[in-house]
């Protein structure tokens, strides 16, 4: 599973302090918790409480950070972010950051959860993307298991809100073939497009009261007790800031993690591709 924000801007504290605790985690409970008893404030968010208590601390060794250097984005050159103004030379400033999470709860215990956000990636795409487990078995005659495709649920909240199922169909004629398909529902498609970029409706909830959306005391706790270890060993002795190309998919070493697992993030400028 999934949760990423890619290509965003990140204030001086850097990529991890700045979008993991707050934006990319508010995401990550909203597709972990357990359903509500009603969906007022007060119950939906001791539910995405529930989810940051039983999310143990974050192994150092499980998270990756990095810098954009020079390189181009949508066409467009763009300088090394030590270049930028009032950016020192010897910037230690993360615009990247990558790490695996666990949920230690009956539902999610041995599932992995990926987190990734970074700034001049190849595209900015907001997305969740939720991988189903294969079967163990598989009632195609000659058909291993590892040759299927695994099926996605894709929730895309920016730039286009939307939602893609992909999932293995048999292709037609006698012969039993499968190929990967998906169904897509797009909300420009079906209701008129408003020009809102998130913080309207936020603004609107603080008018109106409306608690929903936001960050509970013992939430943020939770959140800054999961990423501490990070950035207590990140703090630790000269930065090993790993650099990565504007316009690039981030830092090697960000690959190299999901390659432990045997896994690879699904592709920035491909959003909706079929993985």
């Amino acid at each position: 599973m999934g949760v990423e924000q890619r290509g965003a801007f990140y204030e001086v504290t850097g990529a991890l302090r700045d979008m993991v605790p707050n934006h990319v985690f508010s995401l990550l409970s909203m597709v972990a918790m357990e359903p509500p008893t009603c969906f007022d404030a007060a119950a939906i968010r001791s539910k995405k409480s529930d989810v940051f208590a039983a999310m143990p601390a974050v192994d150092p060794a499980r998270a990756v950070r990095g810098q954009y250097g020079a390189g181009t984005v949508l066409g467009k050159p763009v300088k090394a972010y030590r270049q930028e103004a009032d950016v020192a030379p010897e910037s230690g400033v993360e615009t990247y950051a990558a790490m695996k999470l666990e949920i230690d709860n009956w539902r999610w215990a041995g599932v992995p959860f990926y987190v990734r956000t970074g700034k001049y990636l190849s595209q900015r795409n907001t997305e969740i993307a939720i991988c189903f487990k294969q079967a163990p078995h598989a009632a195609f005659q000659d058909t291993p298991i590892d040759a299927l495709r695994a099926n996605w649920l894709v929730l895309s909240i920016a730039p286009d809100k939307s939602i893609s199922l992909q999932f293995e169909v048999k292709r037609p004629g006698p012969v039993v073939d499968l190929a990967a398909v998906k169904m897509d529902f797009r909300y420009d498609d079906w209701f008129p497009k408003e020009p809102n970029v998130g913080y309207e409706t936020l603004l609107y909830d603080v008018m109106i009261g409306d608690q929903t959306l936001f960050m509970r005391v013992d939430m943020v706790e939770q959140a800054w007790r999961i990423v501490q270890p990070v950035l207590d060993a990140w703090a630790e002795g000269p930065p090993k800031l790993p650099l990565y190309l504007a316009g690039s998919a981030g830092p090697d070493a960000a690959d190299e993690l999901l390659a432990r697992d045997g896994r690879r993030w699904r592709p920035i400028d491909g959003a909706g591709k079929l993985s």
